[in-house]
């Protein structure tokens, strides 16, 4: 016993296959119990009892029935497209770098494209209209049906406000949808977070209110009074008293230039800086009092209208208007840009309502008859059209493709409509009246997607913060807003044109023929002779003075420095001339 005892200890494997089957492979035990060892000689975790292969691994998976990334659809692709590309046939072949720099740029901006497009995929959220029944109209449906259909988050969206006593109001949404101002002629100024109906700030002004904006952020709003303007922040509290913009009747905030412009009723059209704190300036229209103004966003060019039936676009680095267009026979009501600025609407006193193409001011590309004379209008983000004639309020799809024949909804307020909006990135239309303000429910009016560094109704206070610093560092100045945006990085053909002349008259000097009269002097000195001596030394510094300041000219404009290489390399080197001191040329 004892030395099969000493058997078993000196040999590991026969001790272990008495208390279990273990196999012995490489130095490694393996239980058939099919549990690995653990550290303290329990069983911590099952292994496995099937091993594969390694080197069979891969030929035994599947072969992949689409390889490579997803084909794009051609239409996805045209919606995010940039455009068109630059013609390389245009760059010299010479200019390999140049060329080499513009086919890294083309690569970057399709990949950019492609990028967008693979993205969409991750925009969850869709749109739609409302369809009614067969024999049914959308235009009968009323708010309270809408309300009792949708889901409570949806519905605590539609609200009425009563202010019977210091209207009539205007209101105006941030740029993110998020917040609300009303402002009654009566003074009564107020705003607050329509979603969750936190109130900031309601003062009364104790002057009449004429027209409110948010600026850049909305922690600012700017107040048209009834002689100046003022700042306040969203306390109530005041900032800054502008006595250079009075009069005001309307204003419009550009967010990318930091410009508040103001429209009088005297007819002055006016720029501030608001990030300086200083006047761009101010033209005089000579076109009355400007109560009908709006901003076309895809150039930042202020359109008024007058009562002439008129239109004219401004901008703040011309005098005179940069186009006039005869909208309507009769006095103009209102104008208004859809967001993408490519479209607009003009309503005029006889009813009509015409669409044009901005690009495309000839002619107008619709022409639709109402009820009654539009006072408002607005345009939603995915182009509706809200009409507001008296105290009815209609809705309008198809506007831009000419199927504007029934109205799509139909309002009906308690009095006259003042102001109108439609809440960015909600299907929400705000209207203010004479008697307070309405909140509407307006299926498929908004945008589902939002882009978070343009407007992030979600902000934080740390948030907000960044993107106002992005936004002044990113700020454009107000002489690059023009009618066409593009002609920015074109070359200015006409202003080439005359550099290149002004170089070809330079290439021959000849001076001028200059007459002097000397003057008549006295004790024989004006003398025939000593008078035709001093002509001549007159008209010689003159010819002096006028060929130095041509040289001059020359050197600036480097004509010098190339007659200089071309007569020194017609010249003939000499056996010297290789000791002669080197100049930077």
């Amino acid at each position: 016993m004892d030395e099969n005892n000493r058997e078993h200890k000196s040999n590991p494997s026969i001790k272990g296959a008495r208390k279990g089957n273990v196999k012995r492979d490489g130095g490694q035990f393996k239980r058939n119990t099919g549990y690995r060892k653990g550290s303290n000689g329990n069983p911590p975790y099952k292994a496995n009892t099937h091993y594969r292969d390694s080197s069979n691994f891969k030929s035994n998976r599947r072969p992949d029935m689409f390889p490579g990334r997803k084909v794009l659809d051609p239409r996805l692709r045209d919606k995010y497209s940039w455009g068109e590309g630059v013609n390389m046939a245009g760059v010299r072949k010479r200019s390999w770098t140049r060329r080499k720099r513009l086919e890294n740029k083309e690569a970057r901006v399709k990949e950019a494209e492609e990028e967008a497009a693979r993205a969409e995929v991750l925009l969850t959220e869709n749109t739609g209209l409302m369809e009614a029944n067969e024999g049914t109209y959308t235009s009968h449906v009323a708010q309270t049906d809408i309300r009792d259909s949708v889901d409570i988050t949806s519905a605590t969206k539609s609200f009425d406000l009563k202010l019977d006593q210091f209207g009539p109001y205007k209101m105006q949404f941030t740029r993110n949808g998020r917040h609300l101002m009303l402002g009654g002629r009566m003074g009564h100024l107020a705003s607050f977070d329509w979603m969750t109906k936190k109130l900031h700030c309601e003062i009364n002004v104790m002057e009449s209110i004429h027209d409110i904006c948010w600026l850049h952020t909305e922690q600012m709003m700017a107040v048209a009074q009834k002689k100046w303007v003022y700042i306040y922040d969203n306390q109530g509290t005041e900032l800054h008293c502008l006595k250079k913009l009075c009069h005001v009747l309307k204003m419009e905030f550009l967010p990318y230039h930091f410009l508040l412009c103001a429209g009088g009723e005297v007819g002055f059209l006016s720029w501030l800086d608001i990030s300086l704190g200083r006047e761009v300036i101010q033209t005089y229209t000579k076109k009355g009092r400007l109560d009908v103004m709006t901003q076309n966003p895809y150039n930042a060019v202020i359109c008024c209208g007058h009562a002439n039936g008129t239109i004219s676009m401004w901008t703040p680095n011309m005098k005179t208007p940069v186009a006039t267009v005869l909208c309507h026979a009769q006095s103009l009501r209102a104008i208004e840009f859809d967001p993408s600025g490519r479209y607009f609407a003009t309503a005029g006193v006889n009813r009509e309502i015409k669409l044009w193409d901005a690009r495309n001011l000839g002619e107008s590309m619709h022409t639709y008859r109402v009820g009654s004379g539009a006072s408002t209008l607005a345009f939603s983000q995915k182009k509706l059209l809200a009409v507001a004639m008296g105290n009815v309020v209609e809705v309008y799809d198809g506007v831009t493709t000419g199927a504007m024949n029934k109205p799509y909804m139909r309002h009906r307020c308690n009095s006259a409509v003042t102001g109108m909006q439609f809440c960015p990135y909600e299907d929400v239309l705000g209207v203010s009246t004479y008697s307070g303000y309405s909140s509407l429910l307006i299926p498929g009016a908004g945008e589902p997607n939002f882009d978070a560094l343009e407007s992030n109704p979600y902000l934080s206070v740390s948030g907000r913060r960044e993107a106002e610093v992005k936004a002044l560092l990113g700020k454009v100045p107000p002489e690059l807003i023009t009618l066409d945006p593009q002609t920015i990085g074109q070359v200015n053909v006409p202003r080439l044109e005359e550099k290149l002349e002004a170089k070809r008259k330079l290439m021959y000097i000849r001076v001028p023929n200059i007459d002097v009269t000397p003057r008549y002097r006295m004790k024989g000195k004006s003398g025939s002779a000593k008078k035709f001596k001093r002509k001549q030394r007159a008209e010689g510094d003159k010819k002096r003075e006028y060929l130095k300041e041509a040289i001059e000219h020359r050197d600036n404009l480097g004509l010098n420095k190339m007659k200089k290489k071309k007569e020194r390399k017609k010249g003939t080197e000499e056996l010297l001339d290789r000791f002669k001191p080197k100049t930077l040329s």
